[in-house]
């Protein structure tokens, strides 16, 4: 019902059936956004994108805490993380013990320790991702195989399709070689 000069009058037929298609409509979108969202293809992404996440930073902790304190220990105390070259000094003249140091004075540098261990966090992912992706072509190949493998045979004396397991020809009734 509206209201129409104050009086309380009822809505056109018209009218009442576009309100109904609108709510129809909005109801029909809503079903399949919700009917995409819950497929299985996205929410398997969006578990792959947070494992994946979290994989990275375990790489990231791997990289800078595990591997390069030895690599930089065997090349006589050298943090990698801290390995770059001054462009341009800052505000504040140089030299720079660290990045942080560097950046808080505003000088531009190359950064390319940083740079170095992004390379050793991506070839380990990747190393990763390849021994996963191998591990599940192995088995899908196994599986394959084991769908493949027959289930029938043929009778040697009257040549009928019977089960691999059968001890007597279901047609000719002839006995059949144990395998």
């Amino acid at each position: 019902m509206t209201l129409l000069g104050g009086k309380k009058c009822r809505a056109s037929p018209a009218i009442r059936r576009r309100d109904r298609d609108k709510e129809g409509r909005r109801f029909i979108v809503l079903k399949e956004f919700k009917d995409f969202a819950m497929r299985g293809n996205v929410v398997d992404m969006a578990v792959g994108i947070i494992i994946g996440a979290a994989f990275g930073t375990i790489v990231n902790s791997l990289v800078n805490d595990i591997i390069m304190p030895p690599i930089g220990l065997l090349l006589g105390n050298v943090d990698f993380s801290n390995l770059f070259l001054v462009f341009k000094e800052g505000t504040a003249a140089g030299p720079y013990s660290s990045i942080g140091q560097a950046r808080a004075a505003g000088a531009v540098t190359w950064n390319y320790g940083l740079f170095f261990n992004t390379i050793i966090s991506f070839l380990i992912v990747a190393f990763a991702v390849f021994l996963l992706v191998r591990a599940v072509n192995r088995l899908r190949r196994e599986r394959e195989f084991l769908l493949a493998a027959p289930t029938t045979k043929s009778c040697p004396h009257c040549l009928s399709t019977i089960p691999l397991k059968a001890k007597k020809c279901a047609y000719c009734t002839s006995e059949l070689p144990s395998n």
